[in-house]
Order: C-alpha cells, then sequence, then structure tokens
C-alpha cells in the first residue's frame, strides 16, 4: 500500500469522465489499497480514483468509521433535498452549501467483484454517507462540487481567534476563480485552514 499524491483541482483528471472498469485485476486491487490509505492520511470522508490521477471509476467512502468501496457505482433512487457544507481533499482550505437528494440508493461492485447495495441518508450514525457517495460519484464524471456550490457560500476557511482568544475557523468569501488562480500560483491565503499534507501538495515546487 502506498499514499498517493491526491491531485488539486486544475489538474485535468479532475475535469475528466473516468472509464468504467471491466475487470477487477491485481491492479484495481491494489489501487484500492492505495485510496483507502491515503484516504485515511488525509483524514477523508471519501477518495476517488481520478483525485489520486488514475480515470477508473471507483471510489472509497466512509459509512460511520467503516471504509467501503464501490467500482461502476450508479445512482438508482434519490429522494427529498438537503443542503449541506461540504469540503473536497482535491480544493482544500475552501468550503461551499450544496444542495443533494437527502436519501439515496447507490448500486456497484465491491473489490471482490459482488454486487453491493447501499442505502444511504446523513446521520449521526453514518455521518456524511449518503451526501459523501454522491460528491464522489461527481468526481468520476468530472464534476466539482463547487459547480454546484449555492450561491455566496463559497469561502477559504481562515484559523481565527473569538474574543475569549479561543481558535475558531472563520469564512473569507471567494470565488472559484481566485481559489484556481491561488492553487496555480502555489500561494495560499494567510492563515488558511488546510493540513499539512495539503498545503505541500498546493505549494509544491
Amino acid at each position: 500500500m502506498a499514499i498517493l499524491p491526491i491531485r488539486i483541482w486544475g489538474d485535468p483528471v479532475l475535469k475528466k469522465r473516468a472509464a468504467a472498469v471491466s475487470r477487477i485485476t491485481r491492479a484495481e486491487r491494489e489501487l484500492i489499497e492505495d485510496l483507502k490509505e491515503t484516504m485515511a492520511a488525509a483524514d477523508g470522508a471519501g477518495l476517488a480514483a481520478p483525485q489520486v490521477g488514475v480515470s477508473k471509476r471507483i471510489f472509497t467512502f466512509r459509512i460511520g468509521e467503516e471504509v467501503h468501496v464501490l467500482i461502476n457505482p450508479r445512482i438508482t433512487k434519490r429522494e427529498g433535498k438537503i443542503i449541506g457544507e461540504e469540503g473536497c481533499l482535491s480544493i482544500p482550505g475552501v468550503q461551499a452549501e450544496v444542495a443533494r437528494a437527502k436519501y439515496v440508493v447507490i448500486t456497484g461492485k465491491d473489490e471482490n467483484g459482488k454486487s453491493v447495495t447501499y442505502r444511504l441518508e446523513d446521520s449521526e450514525e453514518t455521518g456524511r454517507a449518503g451526501t459523501c457517495v454522491q460528491h464522489e460519484l461527481d468526481h468520476l464524471n468530472g464534476d466539482l462540487y463547487i459547480e454546484k456550490a449555492e450561491p455566496n457560500t463559497l469561502s477559504w476557511l481562515i484559523e481565527d481567534e473569538n474574543e475569549m482568544g479561543e481558535p475558531e475557523i472563520a469564512l473569507l468569501e471567494a470565488t472559484p476563480e481566485e481559489i484556481l488562480k491561488s492553487y496555480r500560483a502555489k500561494r495560499l491565503p494567510p492563515k488558511v485552514h488546510i493540513s499539512e499534507m495539503l498545503r505541500k501538495r498546493v505549494e509544491r515546487d
């Protein structure tokens, strides 16, 4: 297993529709283990293969504390609507509000080629699993959550202090163009809230 470099917004692979997996070989199983390890290292809720530069229809995700895998996933049912905050390992230091289906049924295959079905919605028990699978499926289609963001909700996450001197996260409104420009220039806003792992990916030489 290996921790793979996470691709940052602006990388063309993130805007490409991923290819279906026709056979689950050793290469796919190794990729899945690498996705799991990389997701854990980045403290992510989900991770799609294109986010590590592999254009295949595979992603990992969490239901509570358990990690699951879907290959060639497809949502067969959507019900209701919720609006919640989302972030992305490939768009670090940023969040926005996004409308998603409240309840989804998603099918696919696991790493052993077995057909699986998940019925998911966000809850205390499952965490953000319902939102996560919709977010990760977007990645496989070359779509990014900020393209679906509710108006005027896209913001940098800035480390700040409240009146008591306690740490808190402040929101600094931004546009997609400003964020992409920062990534391409490899210069993040001062005190942006981002893991050291992802900071190195953005500011790498």
